[in-house]
């Protein structure tokens, strides 16, 4: 049995699977977050396939490019485009213009300790776009604006655009393809800097964002001890604000781990909503493929296959938990219902 196959098939058939449900969700419901999540997947289930195509038969040029436009540029991103946008309305995105920035900074950090060659002007120019943008994004949320998910799916559909556009009209040396020696997985080494500098700036950004999201949610959703208190409204003074922001991620963290013992005993009674660890597998389903990517960048290809399953396997164990995504459960494409399930109060 080789992993190389078995491992992508299996992450392919259940991104695709998962894709056909948000995509019947998104028919009966329209909603913007649902449509962008089917998208991520359908890009998950498609990168996999190339990973099972090249090990069962080989690769090639055109199938090494597909995977690594989709699956190290494409994929992280729009799951993480759904996430925010699900979450548009609250003050996430003060959580989201930090992803971004860091996401700038590493991609900058990422060129000066690599020096990948061709890189050109796209270290300062992904980082200037992080950076713009997640000053945007503070402002417009500080305001109480809805703007920034907006401007946000805006920066996505472009960078997708200008994503393909590079692909296209790359030149790779022969043989067009190459994977590790060792382990006979695919890495992105043939490609210019410019591209490759995209990876970090789209991965990092959205694998955040699923994985904060996730946080961000259980700590709404479970019962809460606030060990810390802090405040991010508007009226207050420029300087408490900012007091307040840098002060949030430390308290939100020990809010969330103080009121962990509440959470298992509200859990073993059965009155924890259902998003709570609906929640926590999503955030273990952005995390644990961004760590073994990441890994995969820096030369480390051994988990690469493992991860991608693992991530697939939490994600879509997370939203068939969660009430929200799949609150009426039919026969797909259909009117058939087969089982409704009642909202729950937020704890």
């Amino acid at each position: 049995m080789n992993l190389n196959v078995v491992l992508p098939l299996c992450s392919s058939l259940l991104s695709f699977v998962f894709f056909a449900l948000l995509a019947d969700q998104w028919r009966e419901r329209r909603r913007s977050y649902q449509a962008v999540w089917a998208i991520g997947m359908l890009w998950y289930g498609l990168s996999a396939g190339t990973e099972f195509l090249g090990g069962a038969f080989g690769w090639s040029e055109p199938l090494y490019r597909v995977w690594y436009l989709i699956g190290a540029i494409w994929v992280a991103g729009w799951l993480g485009l759904g996430t925010v946008l699900l979450l548009g309305k609250t003050r996430f995105g003060y959580a989201f213009a930090g992803s971004l920035f860091l996401a700038g900074l590493f991609t900058a950090l990422t060129q000066s300790k690599y020096n990948y060659a061709d890189s050109g002007v796209a270290p300062i120019l992904y980082f200037g776009i992080a950076a713009v943008l997640a000053a945007a994004i503070v402002v417009d949320t500080f305001r109480g604006g809805e703007t920034w998910p907006r401007l946000a799916a805006a920066v996505m559909v472009g960078g997708t655009v200008a994503s393909a556009l590079m692909m296209v009209t790359v030149s790779l040396p022969a043989p067009g393809w190459v994977v590790d020696p060792a382990t006979h997985i695919p890495t992105g080494a043939l490609f210019p800097g410019y591209l490759r500098l995209l990876t970090p700036f789209f991965n990092i950004t959205g694998a955040f964002a699923l994985t904060l999201g996730g946080i961000y949610s259980t700590y709404i959703f479970m019962p809460k001890r606030r060990v810390i208190r802090y405040s991010l409204t508007r009226g207050q003074s420029p300087v408490w604000f900012v007091a307040n922001l840098a002060l949030a991620p430390f308290a939100i963290v020990v809010n969330l781990a103080a009121s962990i013992p509440g959470a298992i005993a509200a859990l073993v009674t059965g009155r924890l909503n259902s998003r709570v660890p609906a929640t926590l597998l999503i955030a273990l389903g952005g995390l644990i493929p961004a760590i073994t990517s990441g890994l995969n960048r820096f030369g480390d290809t051994s988990g690469f296959f493992v991860g991608e399953l693992l991530g697939v396997i939490f994600l879509f164990a997370g939203f068939l938990v969660s009430i929200e995504v799949f609150r009426v459960f039919r026969v797909p494409f259909t009117s058939i219902v087969l089982r409704t399930r009642v909202p729950e109060e937020t704890a």
